[in-house]
């Protein structure tokens, strides 16, 4: 063991005269311990909610979306057919998206109606798993006429008091012309499911009906809105979706998921840095604590600092002595702070104490827990860096000190 931390040690470990030091030091582990352990436990809460933000994002968002400025698309199938040219896209398919109003006996709801390839769409898997009653769309049938069928989400379904089975009626934002006048456009629906996502805004205001339903609805024959887009990889949406762009050209544009939620990434990620930066102020207060210690464990041991320096230790392995010892009450209190925070945030995924409100928050579940190994290395990092910064002074006036001073009246 090196001399100097040897010295440290003793320095730390020996019984005091002055309980008050020893009383300190314990409160600076104390103080380390509980600043790391908020700043881990609250940025893996964070991270866990924009993880799971993202997740119910996808479940109905196709990773891109491919639309054409002034209008529907008209020959969907010839761009479908040159959007699944490029290696790095899985699945391509027609979409209609359109707003209307949703009427079951006195019970009315906007909503959004999303009209999909019940066969090839990138949604339809998950939509199959988010079924909570009911089943999924039938096969297309040869007799058109017959009722189309409608999938709500659980919400807007309990607000409409309609369940699987249940018969409403459409009604389009946009009317029909007659010599007496606009009328509105209606039509009779068979509720088939209700699914649930776990996100409010979407199981309280989007319901899904077949490519074909939403065409003879929304009079759009042979028109979509747009070709949803499923990638390989989610996270070079972007850049696929900038290649995509280059070889549509105007008058088409590709949005990715990213994009098209920005501002709501952008606000979660702000809020975490702004946590990040707070809960640090924690472990600066407590790296206080380190220097008052210090400084009184200087003037405690002026002493034997005076007898090292006359025996010859330099004045740089006196301030070694001190820069150990802040550096072991910042290394205790950063693995307690660890340890603590690895054992809340199991306790967080395992027994749900704290319950979102969907009403309130994006999506209703268990507070969301997302512990990564950055998240630890680089508070640890932060943590021991702050104690080291809180030795210099301390450790620089013990170097300073002069054996003829400290010993003068001995």
């Amino acid at each position: 063991m090196k001399f100097e931390l040897f010295v440290a040690l003793r320095h730390l470990l020996a019984r005091r005269k002055q309980v008050f030091i020893s009383l300190i030091s314990l409160i600076s582990i104390l103080g380390i311990a509980l600043g790391v352990m908020a700043l881990v436990v609250v940025i893996a809460v964070m991270s866990g909610f924009e993880k799971e933000l993202k997740k119910k994002i996808l479940g109905h968002t196709a990773h891109i979306m491919v639309m054409k400025h002034g209008g529907a698309i008209k020959e969907y199938e010839k761009l479908t057919k040159t959007i699944l040219s490029f290696p790095e896209v899985k699945e391509a398919a027609p979409f209609i998206l359109n707003q209307a109003m949703l009427t079951h006996g006195r019970q009315v709801s906007g909503v959004g109606v999303r009209g999909i390839d019940q066969s090839h769409d990138p949604l339809r898997k998950k939509l199959n798993k988010m079924l909570v009653s009911g089943q999924y769309f039938s096969k297309p049938k040869p007799n058109y006429n017959q009722t189309p069928e409608i999938i709500l989400g659980s919400e807007l379904a309990k607000n409409l008091g309609v369940r699987p089975g249940s018969k409403i009626r459409l009604v389009a934002a946009s009317g029909t012309p007659t010599p007496l006048g606009l009328i509105p456009r209606m039509q009779n629906f068979n509720v088939i499911g209700t699914y649930t996502s776990g996100m409010y805004q979407y199981d309280s205001a989007l319901a899904y009906t077949t490519l074909e339903a939403a065409q003879k609805f929304f009079a759009l024959p042979g028109q979509v809105s747009g070709i949803s887009v499923e990638v390989e990889n989610i996270y070079e949406s972007g850049e696929i979706a900038k290649k995509i762009q280059q070889e549509l050209a105007y008058p088409y544009w590709a949005r990715d998921w990213i994009s098209m939620n920005r501002n709501l990434f952008a606000a979660l990620k702000l809020e975490r840095v702004t946590m990040f930066i707070i809960l640090a102020l924690i472990i600066m207060v407590a790296a206080f604590n380190i220097i008052s210690t210090l400084i009184m464990v200087v003037m405690e041991k002026h002493k034997e600092i005076a007898i090292l320096k006359t025996m010859g230790l330099s004045a740089i392995r006196v301030m070694r002595i001190f820069v150990w010892e802040g550096m072991i009450i910042g290394f205790a209190g950063t693995v307690i702070g660890l340890v603590g925070s690895l054992l809340l945030c199991e306790i967080l995924k395992r027994y749900d104490f704290i319950t979102l409100p969907g009403d309130v928050y994006y999506f209703e579940t268990s507070l969301p827990v997302d512990l990564q190994f950055f998240h630890l290395a680089a508070t640890a990092a932060l943590s021991l860096l702050l104690a080291f910064i809180a030795t210099l002074y301390p450790s620089y006036r013990a170097s300073r000190l002069l054996p003829a001073e400290a010993l003068r009246y001995e």
